[in-house]
């Protein structure tokens, strides 16, 4: 009874609508979907320019010193690289919710077309809170949008960011930062592993208030044969100068 308590407090903490979600979905929604959709399919990422303003940048980024998260962790101690982030606790803060939220409606489609050119069985839902709901059903119940922190010399290792069975195959980082400005280095890197092919590399140039959407795990290829999986891993190159912070939205929670 206590865990089922649990749960049901935790799916609606998950679930609840911010106050900022109407600003936010309107803002998402007049985003250039088509030309992203294309890049996506083109490259396993693509560029959504001027998602949040400076100042969403700055209230974000400022959260990383509030007692918002539910885990810390130092890349060095786990082999990760090196650099920290943190694990949003539910409930998320009204932003980073509202991102979650309205991105997902967007990028469902995708998602969707992927897995069945894959030969992948699962679907996804078209609202992020009845996905949500299938990660609780299957003890997946740990939020898992997070907030990272890079000063200078610190990287992130090539990874995927997969914590359970239920995993949406698309992800979005958003730089809070400003290259140039507030620090030097620390490039998204994407790397491919095409079958019987060397990796191929993609360095995603970001500004403050960009995010990049890319695959977590695998995506669809046409080849000569028909289509193929290619697998996909990103991280961050080394920060040569200076402060970043990245918030990453991932849609699946975890065990």
């Amino acid at each position: 009874m206590i865990a089922a308590t649990r749960t049901a407090v935790r799916r609606a903490a998950a679930t609840t609508a911010p106050p900022q979600l109407d600003a936010i979905t309107r803002h998402v929604d007049a985003m250039p979907w088509p030309e992203i959709t294309g890049e996506l399919d083109a490259g396993g990422c693509a560029a959504i320019r001027d998602l949040l303003t400076p100042d969403e940048c700055a209230e974000v980024a400022a959260l990383y010193d509030r007692d918002v998260f539910r885990s810390h962790i130092v890349m060095a101690r786990h082999g990760f690289g090196r650099g920290e982030y943190k694990y949003f606790s539910y409930p998320l803060p009204d932003l980073v919710s509202a991102l979650r939220t309205a991105l997902y409606p967007r990028l469902a489609p995708t998602a969707n077309r992927w897995n069945e050119a894959m030969g992948i069985e699962v679907r996804y839902p078209d609202d992020h809170a009845s996905f949500v709901a299938r990660c609780h059903d299957a003890g997946q119940t740990r939020p898992t949008p997070l907030l990272l922190r890079y000063v200078a010399g610190d990287y992130n290792c090539l990874h995927q960011d997969l914590y359970g069975e239920h995993v949406f195959p698309l992800q979005v980082a958003i730089l809070l930062s400003e290259p140039g400005r507030d620090f030097e280095g620390g490039e998204f890197v994407l790397t491919e592993q095409r079958p019987r092919m060397q990796s191929r590399a993609e360095v995603v140039p970001l500004r403050q208030g960009d995010a990049v959407v890319f695959a977590v795990h695998h995506r669809p290829v046409q080849g000569t044969r028909g289509v193929y999986r290619v697998n996909l891993r990103h991280g961050v190159s080394r920060l040569r100068a200076g402060r970043r912070h990245t918030v990453g939205i991932i849609f699946h929670d975890a065990r």
